[in-house]
């Protein structure tokens, strides 16, 4: 008899193990085949820092959560409507975020009492009756993966991994999602070990079985494709949207893309993307330190290429020196700051916004700087083309504030049309262009106040070059104090200027009645429009503004804030954003700020949302 199907019109699934239970890849699977179906989703992987964290304990706890629905959503949930747990410590970690009445679906093979004891469970909360408000679904997913598989020659230990296969399959059924293509990955992946290939494609189709022929679940679900926009759409994450956009920017410029990098996390994944792509004539650098690679990745720009480097916040510190190197010698160089928490080594795999400060003002000297912030994974395409626009039109280093959550979260991005993207050919100078028929490097563009930008080797341009003071028009080495003012003032006019090349803040104030703005920045965007919309469908009036600019701001961020009474600041660090907003504009601005390594779930910000509107 066939079971009943339900219709749905979003879910939040949150699959947690030990981080060598997969549960990244099946997360990622799932994801994968959600976006093939056509759903909207966003995704907020968690997982810990370490390569192979304490088996069975809490800090070795991988997680992966997936929000997918029929309609447009913004985050990746609030809590879990279902929770696949693998073990007594991805249980114990997790359990707290599921509401009451909703799913658990529990690996029972691994809730020993050895398990139980190392997380600190004194009965099995399988048996106690601790878990009575949920829907506890408990299946031996080890020993039938086992069973599953006898039939293959392969170790116990092999086939005991397959396990987040069935439970991918069994997922997969219950959300009647597509299956072809983890058949074809898994085909793929494992095309030189045969016997792991089958072992792992026969664990997702008894997965498969088992829901469709086991009485414990009674029912499937269906969620329908989202109505999004008409084009050609992909999955894709932060880090790897910031990579094309960087190898958009240099064909649009028309520059080869040099990257000097030294791997840290969450960063490495654009170095390990770009390294993919020489036929576009990318050439990737992995240096021995974070000074080594952002220096090579200067030289390059210096040579004529589109320099990059790329790290998170700790390689930030060592990359000042060479950055104000940068702003002296007015090149043109982006560096893409992967934030995660911190001080020190801090939290590798967390997200944070605690680095804005120190983009802005963490150089010696007066040494400005243009800084950039995406919103969402797909944004980080955009934004980086932006970066390469603005860093090759004014000579200047950019720093490209992303966060661990775009880098590692994912979201359908539509492909853009080729046609549509800017012209950002570069031209050298070619020839001299000074009045005596010289080259006069620190002669700048009346518009723009950028300097010329010479390819070493080009007869007649011949020029000084480095980090001591230049002198106005020639560029030779000077210790006058007026021609100090005077470059000063002018590096940081052409940075003022940027704001007349960028768009202006828009603000989304549906009836124009808010008198309460919420503004934000950075990967925060998505959770304060989910808090935004809850506001608004309960009868609130707000507006909403997030800024992707923030050296400098866009010409009417003024304007925008001294037309509403209460201007709130959500952030995770402890109000940055909020502090540049009181000293320059004198805004009494509301910060509100938490530092957990997670994003701001909707529900408490449109909690704290709701208190401002109250209070005005």
């Amino acid at each position: 008899m066939p079971k009943e199907v339900q219709r749905l019109d979003r879910v939040i699934i949150r699959f947690a193990g030990d981080s060598g239970d997969g549960m990244q890849l099946t997360g990622d699977r799932f994801t994968q085949e959600t976006a093939s179906f056509g759903n909207d989703l966003s995704t907020l992987p968690n997982f810990p820092a370490e390569i192979r964290a304490p088996a069975g304990t809490l800090p070795g706890v991988s997680s992966f959560q997936l929000h997918f629905a029929d309609h447009d959503i913004m985050t990746p949930g609030d809590a879990p409507n279902v929770l696949v747990a693998m073990n007594p410590a991805a249980l114990k970690a997790n359990v707290e975020d599921v509401p009451k009445g909703e799913t658990i679906i529990v690996n029972t093979d691994e809730f020993t009492k050895r398990a139980l004891t190392k997380v600190g469970y004194s009965a099995n909360p399988l048996e106690d009756g601790s878990l009575a408000e949920f829907k506890v679904s408990a299946v031996p997913l080890t020993s039938m993966t086992v069973k599953a598989l006898e039939e293959f020659s392969i170790s116990k230990k092999d086939a005991e991994r397959a396990k987040n296969m069935f439970a991918l399959g069994l997922l997969s059924w219950m959300y009647n999602r597509p299956s072809e293509g983890t058949l074809g990955f898994l085909r793929a992946k494992f095309a030189n070990r045969p016997d792991i290939m089958s072992a792992n494609i026969a664990a997702f189709k008894a997965g498969w079985n088992f829901g469709e022929t086991t009485e414990d679940f009674a029912v499937s679900y269906e969620i329908r494709p989202a109505a999004l926009p008409p084009g050609t759409y992909r999955n894709i994450t932060g880090n790897t949207a910031l990579s094309y956009g960087l190898i958009a920017g240099s064909e649009l410029t028309g520059l080869p893309l040099f990257l000097g990098s030294y791997p840290i996390t969450p960063a490495s994944d654009i170095l390990h993307e770009l390294s993919k792509h020489k036929r576009f004539g990318v050439r990737t650098f992995q240096a021995e330190d974070e000074i080594a690679g952002v220096g090579a990745a200067l030289g390059a720009s210096f040579g004529g290429a589109l320099g990059v480097t790329t790290t998170s916040g700790p390689g930030m510190v060592l990359k000042a020196e060479t950055v104000g190197l940068a702003v002296m010698t007015e090149l043109p160089l982006i560096v893409i700051d992967v934030q995660r928490g911190g001080p020190s080594t801090g939290l590798p795999t967390k997200t944070e916004q605690a680095d804005l400060l120190m983009a802005l003002y963490g150089r010696n000297g007066e040494s400005p700087v243009p800084v950039l912030a995406p919103c969402s994974p797909a944004d980080c395409f955009a934004i980086a083309i932006e970066a390469a626009r603005i860093a090759t039109r004014y000579r200047t280093p950019v720093i490209v504030l992303s966060d661990g959550y775009l880098a590692n979260g994912s979201e359908p991005w539509r492909l853009p049309e080729v046609a549509q993207l800017p012209d950002l050919s570069v031209r050298f100078a070619s020839s001299p262009n000074g009045p005596e028929g010289e080259f006069l490097p620190y002669l700048r563009d009346p518009e723009t106040l950028a300097r010329p930008w010479a390819v070493p080797g080009t007869a007649g341009l011949e020029h000084r070059i480095g980090g001591i003071e230049k002198s106005d028009r020639t560029g030779n080495i000077s210790y006058s104090p007026a021609n100090h003012d005077l470059m000063v003032r002018t590096r940081q006019g052409k940075i003022d200027g940027i704001a007349r090349d960028i768009d202006r803040l828009d603000v989304d104030d549906p009836s124009g009645r808010a008198k309460v703005l919420v503004l934000g920045w950075g990967g925060t965007f998505g959770s304060i429009g989910a808090a935004v919309r809850r506001v608004r469908r309960a009868g609130g009036e707000v507006a909403q503004a997030h800024l992707r600019h923030l050296n400098p701001f866009p010409e009417n961020l003024a304007d925008v804030l001294g037309g509403y009474e209460r201007v709130l600041v959500p952030e995770i660090n402890l109000g940055q954003l909020a502090l540049l907003l009181r000293g320059k504009f004198l805004v009494d601005a509301i910060s509100y700020t938490k530092v957990r390594g997670l994003p701001f779930k909707a529900e408490e910000l449109a909690g704290v949302l709701q208190e401002v509107i109250d209070n005005v």
